[in-house]
């Protein structure tokens, strides 16, 4: 591992999640329990669940870790490693510091909480990150890219003035600031659902002068392990 990467790894229940565990009681959390020690973490929309029960979370297609295999939704599983992730937190001027994302990246978000999202089933690090194949577009698929990818595998936490416990996730390539590229769950899809659909990237659809977003655009964040 690099010691830029090293710099970076930090307490993510601190950096990525901020207040979140002092406005959620975690009843219910995520990972495998080969995970868990190794501070894993698994993010769930908030169109298809809620902390109590988050249904579906981000998963790797088949489990498979190599670089361009999709990130989907999954029905949530304690048993399932393709669901286990560790992020390796900090600011986005840390960041930036690092060389992982622009200067102007940094202007404008310098001062939130970012992450990497690295691929780690049952615990073992891939190396692989969720990420995005080329700089950020409209609909584009994640994927898992490898972890020294600047701006593409960097995600920027937003809790802005949403719903307590939830928050927009902007990819580190945006070159869009008025409506930056941010983590979608696709329309189409349903709790239900057992199509297993890639999760892309949009423009942050604001609904009202106050900068509202659709669920769809608000993720959570689970430490630990399902009972």
């Amino acid at each position: 591992m690099s010691f830029k990467s090293k710099v970076l790894i930090t307490a993510a229940t601190l950096t990525m999640v901020g207040g979140l565990t002092s406005a959620t009681a975690l009843s219910a959390s995520a990972a495998t329990p080969e995970c868990v020690d190794e501070g894993c973490i698994s993010i769930f929309s908030r169109e298809l669940g809620t902390y109590a029960e988050p249904n579906v979370i981000e998963a790797v297609l088949g489990g498979v870790a190599q670089v361009g295999q999709p990130v989907i939704l999954s029905p949530a599983s304690s048993s399932d490693p393709s669901q286990d992730f560790i992020p390796r937190g900090g600011l986005v001027s840390d960041f930036y510091a690092a060389g992982m994302v622009s200067a102007e990246v940094n202007s404008h978000y310098g001062n939130l909480s970012a992450a990497q999202i690295e691929y780690s089933p049952f615990g073992v690090r891939s190396d692989l990150c969720v990420g995005l194949a080329t700089t950020a577009f409209q609909n584009e698929g994640l994927t898992l890219q490898p972890c020294t990818v600047p701006a593409t595998t960097v995600w920027i936490i937003d809790f802005a003035d949403y719903p307590a416990g939830y928050f927009t996730i902007v990819n580190g390539s945006t070159t869009d600031f008025s409506r930056p590229f941010a983590m979608t769950y696709p329309q189409d899809q349903q709790a239900a659902d057992q199509r297993l659909q890639q999760i892309t990237i949009r423009r942050l659809q604001f609904l009202s002068s106050e900068h509202t977003v659709p669920d769809r655009q608000l993720w959570g964040a689970l430490f630990g392990v399902l009972p």
